[in-house]
């Protein structure tokens, strides 16, 4: 008898991201391959206990598995046991290392069994790392619990690291800045050569309506990639995932997940956009409007791509000898070129991207477009856009 759908559908999900990791970041030659096992995990419908030869210690198997096989080892025990700790064989230092970004919650949670599960067979390391914001009375503790069910899932490194939460653009932006910037911590000083995240469909069309009600761009409604980050770094397996199956998977292996209270805050953005708006709209439109968003979110990322890929081939186009862009030559292009032309030139400035918000860039435009002798536009950065004798300047004020 196999996993329960659920425990497939997550495990199918990571192992082909790992596989796409082994054809980026192969072993060394001289890396080993370790035996092909499942890392220890608690025990759920899919498992059974049965005592482990020669000792007293129970020892997680598949269920339906012959009880003449050795089984795997328990799962690891806390750090100052008096027992030693049984590892199961992990691979040599050369070997991938592949962290989990885990909160505790049943997305993240069901992202790390999976990654443990998996790794060991394909001969990667896997480790996870949670974030204490320190937004909440016990994070430090909660940190510290989530570290122990990474530990007892076979993960290492598995650690928590604390951070320090700005006010700068509200305080969901602020988290998510601190957060990152962690985590990119944490990969440089391991060495890993990704970081998975527990994102899920659901959270990809809060992440498309959260855009289309700022009103911005189609690079905002393409919603969060599958893979982003400096050289590829993070891996999103569960965008074609809903966020039912990640719970229904973590119930099934008994794994204890933490529900944030807040995900459930009127006070934030995304808080009321999960537990009022979506519902309101699939009462108004039906069921699947999840699917509709997550589905607009890869249309509109192919289409974003296209319009970058253009631009940068444009770019070279436009501008002068001396490397300045020429307004005739702008004007000529269609819009979505042209605008992506100038917030790149407006980025190389040292404009912050961040910062750069569409009013910033159509600003700008106008002075290709609707020039009328108009003065010199302030940018983030204190960058300054103004047009010269038939050129567009752009540089540090």
């Amino acid at each position: 008898m196999g996993p329960h759908p659920a425990v497939a559908a997550i495990r199918l999900a990571v192992r082909r991201v790992l596989h796409d990791i082994l054809t980026e970041h192969p072993p060394a030659p001289d890396t080993p391959r370790p035996p092909a096992r499942a890392a220890a995990r608690p025990c759920g419908p899919d498992t059974e206990r049965v005592p482990a030869p020669g000792s007293r210690r129970s020892a997680t198997v598949p269920a339906g598995a012959p009880l003449d096989q050795p089984p795997a080892p328990a799962a690891r025990p806390r750090q100052g046991d008096d027992a030693a700790p049984e590892h199961p064989p992990r691979p040599a230092p050369l070997a991938p290392l592949v962290l989990v970004a885990c909160s505790g919650g049943a997305d993240s949670m069901a992202l790390a069994s999976a990654l443990a599960f998996e790794a060991p067979k394909l001969g990667i390391r896997a480790g996870g790392i949670t974030v204490d914001h320190g937004l909440q009375p016990g994070s430090g503790l909660r940190a510290d619990e989530v570290v122990l069910r990474l530990t007892e899932l076979g993960l290492d490194p598995a650690e928590s690291v604390a951070v320090t939460v700005g006010r700068g653009g509200g305080p969901e932006a602020a988290a998510r800045d601190a957060r990152y910037a962690a985590l990119d911590s944490a990969a440089e000083r391991h060495g890993a050569a990704a970081i998975l995240l527990g994102h899920t469909r659901d959270d990809q069309a809060e992440t498309v309506l959260l855009g289309l009600a700022r009103g911005s761009g189609i690079r905002s409604l393409s919603g969060m990639a599958a893979v982003s980050g400096a050289g590829g770094r993070y891996r999103r397996p569960f965008l074609h995932l809903d966020r039912q199956t990640a719970r229904k998977a973590c119930m099934v292996q008994s794994l204890p997940v933490w529900d944030d209270p807040h995900n459930t805050d009127p006070a934030y953005t995304r808080s009321r956009l999960r537990h009022e708006g979506l519902p309101a709209l699939e009462k108004a439109l039906g069921k699947g409007v999840v699917e509709a968003l997550a589905r607009t979110a890869q249309l509109s990322r192919d289409d974003a791509d296209a319009l970058d890929a253009w631009a940068g081939q444009a770019e070279a186009s436009v501008r002068d000898a001396a490397g300045l862009l020429e307004c005739a030559k702008l004007y000529a292009l269609p819009p979505a070129v042209r605008r992506r032309v100038l917030r790149r030139a407006a980025i190389e400035a040292g404009a912050p991207a961040g910062s750069l918000f569409a009013r910033h860039i159509e600003e700008i435009d106008r002075l290709i477009t609707g020039w009328r002798g108009q003065g010199a536009i302030n940018l983030p950065g204190k960058v300054v856009a103004q047009r010269q004798g038939g050129r567009l300047v752009i540089r540090q004020g």
